[in-house]
């Protein structure tokens, strides 16, 4: 690596694996980095192509709308550089509407939109008689699911009123069987998809406490090369 060399934590002999947080515009970034910094990320906000792919790994964000998050995406090409990654085998974590934006399409208030097509589905408003969905919940982590490993029975921090509420893919390609984690609200939702290198929650980890920061630990930890 050239600009994303990796650090040792000081006086431990760890690698703090290099973290690219795509920056697009998205709000609530800032607390995504000091997030990925207290799990023990060297943590970059970048839009730079070289740096992204280089990168041990890269956090997709999201808030509001699934149409704005697609378009501000498409400004600063990241639809090509999540592509990139992915097909190299590179890890990818995408947050909320970084999550929603994986699937095929999203409909929101009529307007359907075309997102990455990473997961077959559609994310569509929650079938719950109150929305926005706001505040803690718990989730129900899929078998051999290493982002909640230790946080079995934790409470996450969840902000939205759209989701996707079905799963469709299996096995593909030399990857392992998608392991799915569902909540609810009103009915089950899809809270986090951990798919090979792409894997994303439907909550705010960086708001979620310890537990948020445990799973970002979770993650890095799983990079390839990782040693923390």
């Amino acid at each position: 690596m050239t600009d994303a060399e990796t650090q040792d934590v000081v006086g431990t002999g760890e690698r703090r694996p290099v973290i690219a947080v795509l920056d697009y515009g998205s709000g609530n970034i800032h607390s995504a980095v000091k997030a990925l910094q207290a799990a023990g990320g060297d943590v970059r906000l970048t839009r730079d192509r070289g740096l992204i792919q280089d990168a041990d790994g890269l956090l997709v964000p999201g808030v509001g709308a699934f149409k704005a998050v697609m378009e501000q995406l498409r400004t600063v090409r990241g639809p090509e550089l999540i592509e990139r990654r992915l097909a190299g085998g590179l890890p990818v974590l995408g947050i909320c509407v970084g999550m929603q934006v994986m699937f095929e399409r999203g409909v929101e208030r009529g307007v359907e939109t075309e997102g990455l097509g990473e997961w077959p589905g559609v994310v569509e408003e929650l079938k719950a008689p109150v929305v926005p969905h706001m505040g803690w919940n718990t989730v129900e982590p899929g078998e051999g699911s290493r982002l909640f490993r230790g946080l079995e029975g934790e409470r996450f921090y969840f902000v939205h009123s759209f989701a996707a509420q079905d799963w469709t893919l299996e096995a593909h390609g030399p990857f392992a069987k998608p392991v799915v984690t569902w909540a609810q609200h009103g009915g089950h939702f899809l809270a986090a998809v951990e798919n090979g290198p792409l894997s994303a929650t439907q909550f705010h980890p960086e708001k979620s406490g310890d537990a948020g920061i445990r799973l970002l630990r979770n993650w890095i930890q799983s990079l390839p090369g990782a040693t923390l």
